[in-house]
């Protein structure tokens, strides 16, 4: 039993040391030398040379073969952008949009895009809360929710011009659809607007959130019910998009100033 949990510590440690030179690696301004790679990690030459190749051979570094220099390789930067991308995002929104809900008493949710679609991971309930089939995990459509517009209008388009025309071929309703003015008039006024046409008697408006690469983060949508006052919806939405222009700018994205911005 204790060479096991002996065994189990040196592998934990070696992961420790090798994680340290991972983040040695990346605290240089730019491609370095293994010296100095190995005082920035505080072990000798010969450990960082031993840890690189791990690295190497994992995806995560790579030495360039003209000046023999290590720099970070792609599944570094992979981890590093989807970190921010699905850590920072919620931190903030869960903040902001329970302010939101509190501030306009409308309920609102979070979704990203998975393999099975517009897919609700935060929801915020807002007073009185809306009882709904919807709940975290719920797929919405593309074509016929809010939340899908704005994934139409804002993400890659060849990605949901191809899940638009799936939806089209398996929907009357959806084929009724002017995907071009649709676009247009999401892209102009970034928001989307549906009133009754997924659940019967929601009301409901999403935006976007961009992240620092200016690419589709998240979609935030309010949900009002028929039983409350339409003469609050300008507010609540004019207070949803300053949300979600608070979010994207936290993230060091660019708000889009409306047609004249293009996105593919």
């Amino acid at each position: 039993m204790d060479e096991l949990v002996a065994t189990k510590r040196r592998g934990i440690q070696s992961v420790e040391i090798g994680l340290g030179v991972l983040t040695a690696l990346a605290g240089c301004r730019g491609p370095a030398t293994l010296s100095a790679i190995a005082a920035a990690a505080g072990l000798s030459a010969s450990q960082t040379h031993r840890y690189l190749a791990s690295l190497m051979a994992a995806g995560m570094a790579k030495q360039e073969a003209r000046t023999g220099l290590y720099d970070l390789d792609s599944g570094a930067i992979r981890i590093g952008l989807a970190a921010l991308a699905r850590l920072d995002v919620f931190v903030g929104a869960d903040a902001a949009l329970r302010d939101y809900a509190r501030d306009t008493g409308r309920t609102c949710l979070v979704a990203v895009w998975g393999d099975a679609g517009a897919t609700v991971v935060r929801w915020f309930p807002g007073d009185p809360p809306v009882v709904t089939s919807l709940a975290i995990g719920s797929v919405l459509p593309l074509l016929q929710s809010a939340t899908g517009h704005v994934f139409y209008a804002f993400g890659d388009r060849g990605i949901f011009d191809a899940r638009a025309k799936a939806e089209r071929a398996a929907s009357v309703t959806a084929r009724k659809i002017d995907l071009a003015a649709l676009r247009s008039r999401v892209l102009a006024e970034r928001c989307a607007r549906v009133d009754g046409d997924l659940i019967p008697g929601l009301r409901v408006v999403g935006a976007p959130v961009f992240d620092l690469q200016g690419r589709l983060s998240i979609v935030v949508t309010s949900i009002a019910t028929s039983a409350r006052e339409r003469s609050g919806d300008a507010a609540a939405e004019a207070a949803l998009l300053a949300a979600c222009r608070h979010l994207t700018e936290s993230l060091g994205g660019r708000w889009p100033d409306g047609a004249a911005d293009t996105f593919t």
